[in-house]
């Protein structure tokens, strides 16, 4: 901070906690992200040797991936060999002093690398400990990998999108991936101030496609009860033609 500005400096109302993130590409990287404009200390733990995958992510200013730097704003971040002895050493000191660990890996590979939910319920129990996967870490397609468009199309939102008679089309942004951060950023909110009465951290498990009814949820009781569309698919003109009335009396004035 400019020490001659004249706006003065207040933390964040997240000021004092502590982010262990494990996440990568998007959806963890934003709810981190959010964690850490709202003043927590986000430390991010990247892969050895390469880092985030969205470091190779174009377009670059100079050599910095204008993508890598959108999301990962405002954290620290360290290059830790998991399977070292030495690195595990220095995360367990890590682990000691964080309030929450995010991750965003497929169900399972946290557990193999020996910091599953589990483990650390017992060996670290003050820790929020927040998942984001495609299916959620229960259920028939709990194992699956989760993909923005795939979830899109399960979760029903690409039917509000395109053109009558046409194929569903995937909603311009990858709103699967930022619906999944935000419900984790609730859940970890919610589980802090759980926690400032019991001192007992919590399990935040977020799946993608569980986000995605929330997302249309109101159109989605409009379709249901029939009151401004018919039963039919709903895309972007039918939205345009619920306007058209407005923008015909905004015209004429």
């Amino acid at each position: 901070m400019d020490p001659t500005s004249d706006t003065e400096y207040k933390p964040g109302p997240l000021h004092g906690v502590t982010i262990l993130d494990f996440s990568r590409v998007l959806s963890g990287p934003y709810c981190t992200m959010i964690l850490a404009d709202l003043g927590a200390r986000v430390i991010k733990i990247e892969r050895f040797g390469t880092g985030d995958d969205t470091r190779a992510f174009g377009p670059f200013i100079e050599n910095d991936s204008a993508y890598f730097m959108c999301f990962n704003r405002g954290k620290e971040s360290i290059s830790l060999d998991i399977k070292s002895p030495r690195d595990r050493e220095l995360l367990e000191r890590l682990l000691d002093t964080s309030d929450v660990v995010v991750e965003n890996f497929r169900p399972g590979v946290m557990e193999r690398l020996g910091y599953g939910p589990e483990r650390l319920a017992k060996t670290h129990p003050h820790i929020v400990y927040t998942s984001i996967s495609g299916y959620g870490h229960s259920g028939p397609y709990s194992e699956l990998p989760g993909y923005d468009m795939v979830v899109q199309a399960m979760g029903g939102i690409m039917g509000l999108t395109g053109w009558p008679n046409a194929e569903p089309a995937r909603v311009g942004t990858s709103i699967g991936d930022l619906g999944a951060a935000l419900f984790a950023v609730i859940g970890i909110l919610a589980s802090l101030y759980s926690r400032s009465h019991d001192a007992q951290g919590a399990r935040v498990d977020i799946g993608m496609l569980d986000c995605q009814p929330h997302c249309w949820r109101p159109l989605w009781r409009v379709l249901t009860l029939k009151v401004l569309y018919p039963p039919e698919p709903v895309t972007t003109i039918h939205r345009w033609r619920l306007l058209r009335p407005l923008w015909l009396r905004t015209a004429s004035l």
